[in-house]
C-alpha cells in the first residue's frame, strides 16, 4: 500500500484561503463573531494535532463551531474528510470505513497511529449520496470539484464580503455544505445555529446579525408556511434558495410573488451530491413565469438530454450533466478511496425536456413498476393526482401503496390515482400518515415509506419480546404514524402526544421492563441501552393514577365501593401531561398546536355526546352542552353538574394556553419553569381560599375558579426539578387540599395521589395487568363521558355488573372514535 504524504501548505489555497480575507466577519454565533483571522487560526491549530500526514477524518457535521473547525482544519490541511451526520448513524460509517480519526461532540479521536489507506491526492471528500447514513456508497470528490461548484454558485448569486446567510440546512447535506463553501470561498459569513426555521431564536440570531439568505428545502418552505414567515423580523434579507427537491410550481410562483412584494428574491436551484452540490439554477425573474423549470446550467456546465425507452413523450430523455462539478467517481469500499477521476459527465437519472432555453426535469428512471400489465410511472402518477394531495406511491412485492396526509382524503386519492393508472381501486392500498417521511436533507423517504408498505401489508406487530433498538424504532413507527423514525429520535421529537403516551409506554413497559421516568425525552438508543428488563412492568404513575382515578369514580358511582376524590387527582393528573406534552414544544406556534389539537380531542366528543344525550333524553341543557354550567347553572346539585370535571379542564386548559399565546409570558416561562409554575399554583390558592375559605360547598368544590389550582399544581409537578421543589408541590397540595372537603379520607387520597405523582415517576404492575390498565387508561375519558348513562340500570340490583358495563360502553366508543379522534388531532396539528 503506497501511503501519500503532503505538507499542508500544498494543500491550504486548494479550496479555501481564509486567511486572505482577514478581519472580515467570518462566522456568527448566538455566543459572539468571529474573524477571517481568527477562524485562520483556530483551523491551523486544530489541524496541527491531524498531523501533515494525509489521513482518512470522519468529521460529525453539525451546525456548530467546534464541528466546522474540525472540518475545514481537515479539508484545507490535505487530509480526506469522510463528513457525517453527528451522532449514531457516524457509527455505521466508522465500522464500514475505518477512518483514521474521527472528530465529534466528545473530541478528537486518534484511531490510528499509521493511515490505513491508499488515498488519491486529488481526493478532498466524501460525502453519502441522498441524505443517507448508512448506505455503503460514498461520492469521491476532489478539490476542484469543490472549488469549482462553490465558484458558481458565488457568481450566480452575485455573493460579496457584505453577505451573510443562516444556516438553516445541516452541514452535512451537500446544500448546506454548499451554502459553507461559497460563503467562505468570497468572504462572506455565516450565521451559524442548528435551530430550526420554526424556532423564534433563529430569527432573532438572523436578525441580530443582519442575515441576507437562507438556504430551504421543500419541507422547509412547508414548515414557514405553518408556522408563518414575517419578513418584517429579517429586514436584511435579500434572497433565498431552494433546491433538494422538487417544490410545486404553484409554491414556487406563490413564494416568488411574496419575496418580490417584501424586497427578496427566490432562486431555485437543482443538484445532486454527485455533482459537488449545483447543477442548474432559475433566474429570479423567471420563478414566477416558468416555475416549473430548473432553469439553466450554473456557471462552467452543461446539459444535453439523451433518449431513453422508458421516456416516450417528444424531446423527453435523461438529462445528462457535464461541468468541472462532476464527481470523481463512486467508492463502495476503502479501496476505491486510491482510484482517480472515472467520470466526465453525470447521467442524472431524471427525465427531463428543454423548452425554450430553460429544462424542465418530468420524472425520474428507476421509479418505473408493472402491475396487472400495466406500465406505471410513479413520478408522473403523483403529479396526476395533484400536488394538493402531496401523494407518494411506491410498489413493494407487487402491491401498489400510496402514503398522504389529508384527512378524510384516502377514497379521494384512491379514485386519482384509479383513474390516472388504470389499476382497479381495490388494488391500490391507501395509508394515512401524520407526516410523510423525508430524509436528512427533506427528500422523500421512500425507503421508509416501503418500510411502512411491508407494515401494512403484514398487519401485524411486532414481537413484544424483542429488546433491540430496530424493534423499539418499530414500536414508535406504528403507534405515532411515523415510517420515517430513527433510533435517534425521541418520543417527543416525533411529535408524540398524550394520546399516543399511553400506547406507547405500554408497549416499552412490555418490551424494555423498566423505561426510565424521562423516556419520552430520550433517543430510542438511549432506551435500550438503559434499560433493564424485570418481573413484571414498570408504567408511568399518571398511567396508573388515570386508571386508579376512573376506577374510583365509576365504581363509587355505581354503588361498588365507596372511594372518593378521583376527579379531582385528574385535575392533577391533566396538569402534569399538559406541561409535559403540550409545553414539550420547541416555539410558541407549537405550543398552541400541540395544545389546540389536545383540547379539540377532548371538547368535540365531550360536547356532541352530551348534546345527543340532551336532544334524546332532555338530560342535559345547551349550558352544559358548551361547558357553561359553572357560569349560568344552578347553585345546588343537579345532573347538569356531572360534567364540571371536563368543564373545568377545558376551562383551565384554555386559560393556560391564553397565558403561552402571549409572547413576553411565554420566554418567561421558558427562562424560569419552574418559578412561573409556582408562581400560578400560588396565585390560584389565593382565589381558591378568597373565594370559599377552607370548606368548600356542596357545588363550590366543582367550580373552575376553585379548582383550578390542582390542574396547575401538576403543571408544577412537571417543573419540579429537584427533591426540594418536589417536595414543596406535596406541601401546596396539602396546603390546599386538607379541609377542603370536610372528608379527611377523600383530602388523603388526593394528597397521596398527588405525592406519589410527584415522587414516584413510575409504579411496577404485574405483566398480565398491562394490557387491561393501557385500554382503561386510553379511554378513561370516554368511560367517564358515557358512564353516567349506563350504570343508573344497574346500580341498585348488580353494582359490579353496573360497573363493567360502563368500562365496556366507554371503551367500546372510544374504539369506534380513534380514527377520527387522531385526524383531528392532525388537522389541527400537521
Amino acid at each position: 500500500m503506497t501511503l501519500l504524504q503532503h505538507p499542508r501548505e500544498v494543500w491550504a489555497p486548494r479550496v479555501l484561503d481564509l486567511a486572505s480575507h482577514g478581519e472580515k466577519v467570518a462566522v456568527q454565533t448566538a455566543s459572539g463573531r468571529v474573524t477571517y483571522a481568527d477562524l485562520a487560526r483556530r483551523v491551523d491549530d486544530a489541524a496541527a494535532l491531524l498531523g501533515a500526514t494525509r489521513r482518512l477524518v470522519l468529521v460529525e457535521g453539525s451546525n456548530t463551531l467546534d464541528s466546522l473547525v474540525s472540518y475545514l482544519a481537515a479539508l484545507t490541511h490535505g487530509h480526506v474528510v469522510l463528513l457525517a451526520p453527528p451522532g449514531h448513524p457516524s457509527s455505521q460509517l466508522v465500522e464500514a470505513w475505518d477512518p483514521d480519526v474521527v472528530v465529534g461532540e466528545g473530541g478528537l479521536v486518534e484511531r490510528h497511529d499509521r493511515p490505513r489507506h491508499d488515498l488519491h491526492p486529488d481526493l478532498a471528500l466524501l460525502l453519502s449520496t441522498s441524505g443517507s447514513t448508512g448506505s455503503p456508497k460514498l461520492v469521491r470528490l476532489s478539490h476542484d470539484n469543490l472549488r469549482s461548484n462553490a465558484t458558481s454558485i458565488a457568481t450566480y448569486l452575485g455573493l460579496t464580503p457584505q453577505d451573510r446567510a443562516v444556516t438553516s440546512l445541516p452541514m452535512h447535506y451537500c446544500y448546506g455544505l454548499s451554502v459553507v463553501h461559497s460563503h467562505l470561498l468570497t468572504g462572506a459569513g455565516l450565521v451559524l445555529t442548528d435551530l430550526s426555521v420554526v424556532d423564534e431564536c433563529f430569527w432573532r440570531l438572523a436578525r441580530e446579525a443582519g442575515a441576507t439568505s437562507f438556504a430551504g428545502v421543500p419541507y422547509t418552505f412547508e414548515q414557514l408556511e405553518h408556522a408563518g414567515l414575517d419578513e418584517e423580523r429579517l429586514p436584511t434579507l435579500r434572497y433565498v434558495t431552494q433546491a433538494g427537491g422538487r417544490l410545486p410550481p404553484d409554491r414556487v410562483r406563490a413564494w416568488a410573488e411574496r419575496g418580490r412584494r417584501a424586497g427578496w428574491e427566490l432562486v431555485v436551484m437543482y443538484g445532486q451530491t454527485e455533482a459537488t452540490a449545483r447543477m442548474a439554477w432559475l433566474p429570479p425573474e423567471l420563478a414566477t413565469e416558468r416555475p416549473e423549470s430548473i432553469g439553466r446550467p450554473v456557471p462552467g456546465g452543461s446539459f444535453r438530454i439523451d433518449p431513453v425507452p422508458e421516456a416516450t413523450d417528444p424531446g423527453v430523455g435523461e438529462l445528462v450533466y457535464t461541468g468541472p462539478n462532476v464527481m470523481m467517481g463512486y467508492a463502495v469500499a476503502p479501496a476505491d478511496l486510491a482510484r482517480g477521476p472515472e467520470l466526465s459527465e453525470l447521467r442524472t437519472g431524471d427525465l427531463a425536456r428543454e423548452v425554450d432555453g430553460l429544462v424542465e426535469v418530468v420524472g425520474r428512471r428507476g421509479r418505473h413498476a408493472k402491475l396487472f400489465g400495466l406500465r406505471l410511472d410513479l413520478d408522473h402518477l403523483e403529479r396526476l393526482v395533484g400536488d394538493d394531495l402531496e401523494v407518494r406511491c411506491v410498489v413493494v412485492d407487487e402491491a401498489f401503496h400510496a402514503f398522504h396526509t389529508r384527512r378524510r382524503g384516502s377514497d379521494r386519492v384512491r379514485a386519482a390515482l384509479a383513474e390516472a393508472s388504470g389499476l382497479p381501486a381495490s388494488a391500490i392500498r391507501v395509508t394515512t400518515l401524520d407526516a410523510l417521511p423525508r430524509t436528512a436533507s427533506g427528500k422523500p423517504d421512500l425507503t421508509a415509506l416501503a418500510e411502512q408498505a411491508r407494515l401494512v401489508d403484514a398487519d401485524a406487530e411486532p414481537d413484544d419480546d424483542e429488546v433491540s433498538p430496530e424493534a423499539v424504532r418499530r414500536d414508535y413507527a406504528l403507534v405515532l404514524g411515523r415510517p420515517d423514525a430513527t433510533t435517534s429520535d425521541s418520543f417527543t421529537g416525533l411529535g408524540g402526544d398524550s394520546l399516543s403516551y399511553v400506547e406507547l409506554a405500554t408497549r416499552l413497559g412490555r418490551r424494555l421492563g423498566d423505561a426510565p421516568p424521562d423516556w419520552h425525552l430520550r433517543t430510542v438508543d438511549e432506551l435500550v441501552t438503559s434499560s433493564r428488563p424485570r418481573p413484571g412492568v414498570r408504567l408511568d404513575t399518571s398511567v396508573v393514577l388515570r386508571v386508579t382515578a376512573i376506577l374510583a369514580i365509576v365504581g363509587t358511582h355505581a354503588n361498588l365501593f365507596t372511594v372518593v376524590g378521583g376527579a379531582h387527582l385528574l385535575l392533577a393528573v391533566a396538569g402534569h401531561n399538559f406541561a409535559r406534552f403540550q409545553l414539550a414544544a420547541p416555539t410558541r406556534e407549537r405550543r398552541l398546536r400541540h395544545g389546540l389539537a389536545s383540547l379539540a380531542q377532548l371538547v368535540l366528543p365531550a360536547s356532541l355526546w352530551i348534546g345527543a344525550v340532551g336532544l334524546v333524553a332532555g338530560t342535559y341543557g345547551p349550558a352544559t352542552t358548551f361547558f357553561l354550567n359553572g357560569l349560568l347553572g344552578s347553585d345546588e346539585w343537579t345532573k347538569q353538574w356531572q360534567f364540571w370535571f371536563l368543564e373545568s379542564l377545558v376551562w383551565v386548559t384554555v386559560g393556560a394556553l391564553a397565558l403561552v399565546a402571549v409572547p413576553a409570558l411565554d420566554r418567561l416561562e421558558r427562562r424560569s419553569p419552574y418559578a412561573v409554575a409556582i408562581g400560578l399554583v400560588l396565585s390560584a390558592l389565593a382565589v381558591r381560599f378568597a373565594w370559599v375559605g377552607l370548606h368548600a360547598g356542596a357545588t363550590e368544590r366543582y367550580t373552575v375558579g376553585v379548582v383550578a389550582w390542582w390542574f396547575l399544581l401538576g403543571w408544577a409537578a412537571t417543573r419540579a426539578d429537584s427533591p426540594a421543589r418536589r417536595w414543596l408541590v406535596v406541601a401546596l397540595a396539602a396546603v390546599g387540599t386538607f379541609g377542603f372537603f370536610g372528608d379527611p379520607v377523600r383530602e388523603a387520597l388526593i394528597v397521596g395521589g398527588i405525592a406519589l405523582l410527584v415522587l414516584a415517576p413510575t409504579v411496577r404492575v404485574p405483566r398480565r395487568l398491562v394490557g387491561p390498565v393501557s385500554v382503561v387508561a386510553s379511554s378513561s375519558l370516554f368511560v367517564y363521558l358515557t358512564h353516567w348513562q349506563v350504570y343508573p340500570h344497574l346500580e341498585d340490583v348488580f353494582p359490579l355488573g353496573a360497573t363493567v358495563s360502563s368500562f365496556a360502553v366507554g371503551t367500546t366508543v372510544w374504539w369506534a372514535c380513534r380514527p377520527a379522534l387522531r385526524r383531528v388531532g392532525r388537522l389541527l396539528n400537521p
